[in-house]
């Protein structure tokens, strides 16, 4: 039986349907035009117009109007039963036959069969039947719950609610969690892991970040480690009334080392043949080294096979050994697989090949940033004048290390006030900046130490090290109290992020770190503690 009732719906006037649970039913209201569902009249309802009742009419000719004295208004107390609710006359089972447990994300639904039950219960969203335990699975969505006990009523025999609920930590690891809790890991590859039951705020918040990721196999968030990120979660939580816990995994010990020319008799180093065309082809001293190492682990994994007939069954298994016994990172893992490539494509002239090798994903993390005043902390607990100017270098010009170090005299262009930097990563030539203060003290330091060729040299001559400004970088940092996870480079991403927040525009940035693509120079708007607060809209300059 379909009825139709006039109502005042929101201070408008509807046309309220009601039905027994139906599908088919629904599918024909929702080609009527404006047809809703309400919450509070728990049914459907259209518009109060000639068009909508004469559509309504078409498609149910055979519906009652009932024409109350007084048309309902919006009340909670006076809302009609749900329209998901069947009617008495349905032949649904009387016995109380419907076991509920909620666990979690999830709603587990066991009862008999019946086919009106299977029709509501996929109106759920992502339900799903278990045929080995013979359940529904139906997500703990906001209403779900509450939809299955308006439907079953007293058919339902038991509900349990678990409070606390086993959740999956890590690949291997486990651990009970209350309901209401949130639990945010700090993982090794500088990531948050989030774990929590269904919360629409905080699942909107976290979408809104940079660089998310759902993780659908373990049903866990993971954004970027960041102080920012980390309190923005913390007052998302607070004011959700939820419970916050924070853990930072722990260092994995279990990893197998590399092996090295001591663990293995008749160690094989890599083929001059590969050096040589890594150099003929121009490769960076640094991807050559790389290449060279990862290929002599490969090639040192099989001591008895030649190594042109290792097969691609044995590169296959050298690569999930890397990743299972050694825990070597993505990106060296993709590493390893260029290399291997290298030689039997390039090398040996071998046709190009794919290898079935699941090439995994870098994991996004935002860089580590310094403040001004930490900046300026680290370059006056720098006593050494050698040290000091190194370090004000990098960060007054965002170079790289190895930029650095590879830096000659005559690249320094104290009239235009410019540093040029040649064939750095990518083989680009670029233009940075060289700053009055800086310049200043290079005078200072070459009149002290008088370099030769490169601006600085080691105690022999020659490039510095770049183990040796690492080592001095840490302990003037331990000596100011840096607490955060830093190394040289940090200073580089400092450059640019304060660039940013002085007004500097992106373009010009990306220019001076000698980055390709903007993008690239995108990931610092998400690290700058200024910006969007000091955008003034346009319409602020308006008269109006």
């Amino acid at each position: 039986m379909i009825k139709a009732t006039k109502i005042i719906h929101r201070e408008e006037t509807r046309i309220k349907v009601d039905f027994p649970y139906n599908q088919e039913f629904i599918t024909l209201l929702r080609q009527v035009e404006g047809a809703k569902w309400s919450k509070t009249h728990k049914a459907w309802h259209i518009p109060y117009t000639k068009e909508a009742f004469g559509k309504l009419k078409s498609l149910f000719p055979d519906i009652i109007v009932d024409k109350p004295e007084k048309a309902e208004t919006q009340t909670e107390e006076k809302s009609k039963p749900a329209a998901t609710v069947p009617k008495e006359e349905v032949n649904l089972p009387k016995v109380s036959s419907v076991l509920v447990e909620v666990i979690g994300r999830k709603i587990i639904l066991k009862l008999p069969k019946n086919e009106l039950d299977t029709k509501f219960i996929l109106t759920l969203r992502f339900s799903k039947f278990d045929k080995a335990q013979k359940v529904w699975l139906i997500p703990n969505y906001p209403d779900n719950l509450e939809l299955i006990k308006e439907y079953f009523k007293d058919r339902i025999c038991n509900i349990t609610i678990h409070q606390e609920i086993e959740v999956k930590t890590g690949k291997e690891t486990t651990q009970k969690i209350d309901a209401k809790d949130v639990l945010v890991i700090k993982t090794q590859t500088n990531r948050l892991r989030l774990i929590f039951s269904f919360n629409k705020a905080l699942t909107l918040a976290i979408k809104k970040m940079p660089f998310w990721s759902w993780d659908s196999k373990n049903k866990w968030w993971t954004i970027p480690f960041s102080d920012k990120l980390l309190a923005q979660i913390q007052a998302i939580v607070k004011n959700e009334g939820l419970n916050f816990h924070y853990e930072e995994e722990k260092t994995d010990t279990s990893k197998v080392a590399r092996k090295t020319e001591y663990d293995v008799p008749n160690y094989r180093s890599c083929p001059e043949s590969m050096i040589l065309k890594l150099k003929e082809l121009r490769y960076s001293e640094r991807t050559i080294k790389a290449y060279k190492s990862l290929f002599e682990e490969f090639i040192n994994h099989y001591p008895t096979v030649e190594i042109d007939k290792i097969d691609e069954e044995k590169i296959i298994a050298f690569c999930r050994y890397l990743v299972i016994d050694r825990k070597v990172s993505a990106s060296t893992q993709n590493q390893a697989i260029n290399a291997i490539k290298f030689y039997y494509e390039r090398v040996l002239g071998g046709q190009r090949k794919f290898y079935f090798l699941e090439r995994p994903n870098k994991e996004k993390a935002l860089p580590t940033v310094l403040s001004m005043e930490e900046v300026s902390a680290i370059l006056k607990a720098s006593t050494n004048l050698k040290h000091k100017a190194i370090l004000t270098v990098i960060y007054s010009a965002g170079l790289r290390i190895s930029e650095l170090i590879n830096l000659k005299i005559k690249d320094i262009d104290s009239e235009r006030k410019q540093i040029r930097i040649e064939q750095s990563k990518g083989k680009k030539d670029r233009y940075t900046l060289l700053s009055t203060k800086t310049l200043d003290l290079l005078r200072t330091y070459f009149k002290a130490y008088k370099p030769k060729e490169y601006l600085f040299e080691g105690q022999e001559g020659g490039r510095y090290s770049a183990r040796s400004i690492q080592a001095f970088f840490q302990e003037i940092c331990k000596k100011v109290g840096i607490k955060k996870k830093v190394s040289v480079h940090t200073l580089r991403h400092s450059f640019a992020t304060h660039l940013l927040e002085n007004g500097t525009d992106l373009r010009y940035i990306q220019v001076l770190l000698g980055h390709e693509s903007t993008k690239t120079t995108e990931v610092y708007t998400h690290v700058t503690t200024k910006g969007f607060d000091q955008i003034k809209s346009p319409l602020d300059n308006l008269d109006i």
